[in-house]
């Protein structure tokens, strides 16, 4: 009750009206209508003004313009403003005064789309903040929804940095700049980064006039590349190069950095512009060669992880940020050319010993071959003159075969220290690539870490045999096998070969003897220290009908001397037998043949 004031009653006012339900006064129906319409705002259907919310709950919002009634309206119309509370103006539109019920029909969307291409140019004119909803996605970028039109916002005009997931933008309201509107197809354009760009100009040109070469700044990893990381140091951006993140070898950026972290970067250079800027992060950890264990020498074995290979030889790192060198020549014993790969690949595990050590250039050569023993040192003991062994064929030249007998161990087989009988013209006819073949130490090259080899020398000399056999004078059946321009080779028994000219080739018919013929040959020459026998077919019949004629004429000779000396003749004829004139044949071949 203390809450009511005391109202002093209205003096004319007529109470028997009252009691029988009329409570007008002597005032007019119409003139207290008139009154009530004149505190009223004049609206009318069709049209936007503004309200203020004086009320919401989870499905609607009540609105006052003034009118009579008060309007409602659904709550999603108010989804772009989620911030939407009472008090606050907003602007709608006048559907109808009064529908069935005598309710005040209203809506915000209307009132947006209708005024909305105005506001938007106006945005634009002024280059004016303007708040929008994003929608969803679309290609390219962004739908959103800006005073009811849909506009549309580049992925590249969302931030100033890369988006790497568009979703999280989907439902949120922004903040916007109109940067174009297409007024045939009302087509509108805005973007967030601009509102953010003119910031952080400032910010840049602050930071770039502050830059100097040393300096360390704090940075968030902007960018991941197979080259390097851009690093965002506020509004401007430097690229730490792949060589600078670490000491160690980084053969991708992700080992070492991830994305949106932050880390501490010092500045090695920059151009006169100030827009290229190059970052370092390794440099901020002292070099590993200063870390390195001051007791290490040369000769030291170490142990490490290939990290490189080349066809000159393997890096090795022996940690992170120090590696050392093993040269190919240095991986094996052995003299032939090899390949790095022949030994080892990247990832492998080894172990090495420091050949040479410079703290100063902060590089080291290391080598595998000094883990085993040099076989040359004791290659009189191991492999002496006149040792038999198994090698390896190695390589081919056109005088002789290289061979390996073990890693490191090389010899050579001369072409003419292959075969006893066989003329070989190169070594691939006799054997391959690969293959094994015995072999036997005829002398020690130390010095030049070489071995000369025989392989014939594992079997007898033939040739004192075949000393015996194809004696001067001598007839063996013999084939021609090639015919050259000099003359022809001659395929003897037991496997040997004989060469005969063109003109020891005449047959008795005047013909020439041509390949594949099986012939008698005659030996007119055998050497053997240059394993060589010259034949002749044609001495054959040619040495035959010499030695019957010269017995012809002696014959006739010793007739005409009985003549003139009967007695003495006699005595001598009887003292003359066939087998001296054979003889004296054979001597007069054999001097003929020699010369």
């Amino acid at each position: 009750m203390e809450n009511l004031k005391n109202v002093a009653p209205i003096e004319d006012f007529n109470w028997d009206a009252y009691e029988n339900g009329d409570a007008t006064t002597n005032v007019s129906k119409e003139e207290l209508e008139q009154a009530y319409e004149k505190t009223l705002n004049k609206v009318n259907d069709r049209e936007v003004v503004d309200g203020t919310v004086i009320a919401m709950n989870k499905r609607e919002v009540v609105v006052n313009i003034g009118y009579k009634s008060d309007g409602i309206i659904p709550l999603n119309e108010f989804r772009y403003t989620p911030d939407l509370k009472v008090g606050d103006t907003v602007e709608v539109y006048i559907e109808n005064q009064e529908d069935k019920k005598g309710q005040l029909i209203l809506s915000h969307k209307k009132a947006r789309a209708t005024r909305s291409w105005d506001r938007v140019n106006a945005a634009l004119e002024n280059e004016e903040i303007i708040k929008g909803y994003i929608k969803c996605r679309t290609k390219g970028g962004m739908i959103v929804d800006v005073f009811g039109i849909e506009a549309f916002l580049p992925g590249s005009q969302i931030d100033v940095k890369p988006i790497r997931d568009y979703d999280v933008f989907v439902g949120k309201t922004m903040e916007f700049k109109v940067v174009k509107i297409n007024q045939e197809f009302k087509n509108v354009v805005v973007s967030h980064k601009a509102l953010i760009e003119a910031e952080l100009e400032q910010q840049k040109k602050e930071i770039i006039s502050k830059l100097e070469k040393g300096q360390v700044l704090e940075g968030t990893v902007k960018n991941i590349t197979s080259y390097g990381v851009f690093i965002d140091l506020g509004g401007v951006d430097g690229l730490i190069h792949i060589t600078d993140l670490s000491w160690g070898r980084v053969s991708d950026p992700h080992e070492v950095v991830s994305l949106d972290q932050k880390l501490n970067v010092v500045i090695l250079d920059f151009d006169d512009e100030k827009k290229r800027i190059a970052l370092g992060l390794k440099q901020l950890t002292p070099h590993p060669w200063d870390a390195l264990d001051p007791d290490l020498k040369v000769g030291d074995h170490v142990k490490g992880k290939v990290v490189v290979m080349a066809d000159y030889g393997a890096f090795i790192e022996i940690a992170p940020g120090v590696e050392g060198l093993i040269h190919v020549s240095e991986m094996s014993w052995s003299q032939h050319l090899r390949s790095a790969q022949d030994f080892m690949k990247v990832g492998d595990e080894v172990e090495a010993v420091i050949l040479t050590l410079d703290r100063e250039e902060r590089k080291m050569s290391l080598g595998i071959k000094q883990l085993k023993p040099d076989p040359w040192e004791t290659i009189e003991e191991k492999y002496p003159i006149g040792s038999k062994h198994v090698a390896k064929v190695r390589n081919f030249t056109n005088f002789g075969v290289f061979v390996e007998i073990e890693e490191g161990v090389d010899g050579l087989i001369h072409i003419s220290d292959l075969s006893w009988t066989k003329k070989i013209k190169h070594p691939s006819e006799f054997t391959q690539i690969g293959a094994d073949i015995e072999v036997q130490v005829l002398e020690i090259d130390k010095e030049n870490r070489r071995l000369s080899l025989g392989h014939k020398q594992l079997e007898e000399n033939p040739w004192d045999v075949f000393e015996t056999v194809f004696t001067v004078g001598s007839v063996h059946e013999g084939t021609i096998i090639e015919m050259l321009d000099k003359g022809a080779v001659i395929a003897l028994p037991y496997g040997v070969e004989g060469f005969a000219t063109p003109k020891h080739l005449v047959k008795e018919d005047g013909t020439q003897a041509q390949v594949d013929e099986k012939l008698p040959f005659k030996v007119i020459e055998f050497n053997k220290d240059a394993k060589r026998i010259i034949l002749s077919h044609s001495r054959i019949f040619e040495d035959a009908a010499k030695a019957e004629e010269k017995a012809e004429k002696k014959a006739a000779k010793k007739e005409n001397t009985k003549k003139e000396n009967a007695p003495i003749i006699q005595n001598q004829a009887a003292s003359t037998t066939l087998g001296d004139i054979d003889a004296l044949a054979a001597l007069k071949e054999q001097m003929e043949g020699k010369k």
